[in-house]
């Protein structure tokens, strides 16, 4: 497989949980074990998009039990002889090469994943930003020439840049030490948050700035948290900034933290 592989650095691995769980994008030749007409490809591609029944391959990394993932998207580009061509949006977690078996079954005629290409991981594209490792070591040796930090500040994203696809809730200034100290986010903290948060999501809180403070698991959903003047809105459950960048405005009797 080629394509797009986000590699998080020091403290930016704190966010590599929201990546995991981002949805992924992937150009996808599969090789069907004989010739199939182009609208009969098409028409079976047509049937996978949406929620599918999924069990992982037996060379996998999790227990091959059977799953749901969601395929938001699967767009036939076109066949050649035994080999086709798709783009597929899909769930994270998803098993490209056992969609490209599943697939050959509903043909009648087997199929095999032959080549992959990863297009997208949450907010990453291939289009935009990403860079190969002889850019990393030219933008380094160019660093260490002249000192500048331009070489490497122009291929390396700033950890929010992974948390642009989550659901996000600004809070007041006040609240970020108590938040960063691990402490559950209450109602009078929050400024203002995206409109369709669910019990259960995973948030990414931010302050005023857009600096990233903590992912979160929302305990409300955002038509309560709106309309809430106190209690608990969201659990921290991974804290992103250091716990000094905002002083304390707390007691210590006053918070409740999610240990």
């Amino acid at each position: 497989m080629t394509g797009v592989l986000p590699i998080a650095l020091a403290d930016a691995t704190k966010v590599a949980q929201a990546l995991l769980q981002s949805g992924k994008e992937y150009v996808c030749v599969i090789r069907l074990h004989k010739r199939m007409p182009e609208d009969r490809v098409k028409s079976v591609l047509d049937e996978f998009q949406g929620e599918i029944y999924q069990r992982p391959p037996i060379r996998s990394s999790v227990k091959r039990r059977l799953r749901t993932r969601t395929i938001y998207y699967l767009n036939f580009l076109g066949v050649q002889e035994k080999n086709a061509l798709f783009r597929v949006g899909c769930q994270s977690g998803t098993y490209i090469r056992k969609l490209c078996f599943d697939i050959g079954e509903i043909l009648g005629c087997g199929a095999n994943m032959r080549e992959l290409r990863r297009t997208r991981a949450g907010p990453f594209t291939e289009d935009e930003g990403m860079v190969t490792l002889y850019d990393v070591l030219d933008a380094t040796s160019r660093w260490r020439e002249t000192g500048e930090e331009k070489h490497i500040r122009g291929i390396i994203h700033p950890m929010e840049k992974a948390l642009e696809l989550l659901p996000k809730i600004i809070i007041r200034g006040s609240a970020v030490a108590a938040i960063c100290h691990g402490a559950y986010m209450t109602a009078p903290g929050i400024l203002s948050l995206e409109k369709g948060i669910r019990r259960g999501d995973l948030v990414a809180v931010f302050t005023q700035k857009g600096e990233a403070v903590a992912l979160a698991r929302a305990t409300a959903s955002s038509d309560i948290m709106l309309k809430s003047n106190r209690g608990f809105m969201a659990e921290p459950i991974r804290v992103l900034m250091d716990r000094n960048t905002y002083p304390k405005m707390w007691t210590k009797s006053s918070i409740r933290t999610s240990d």
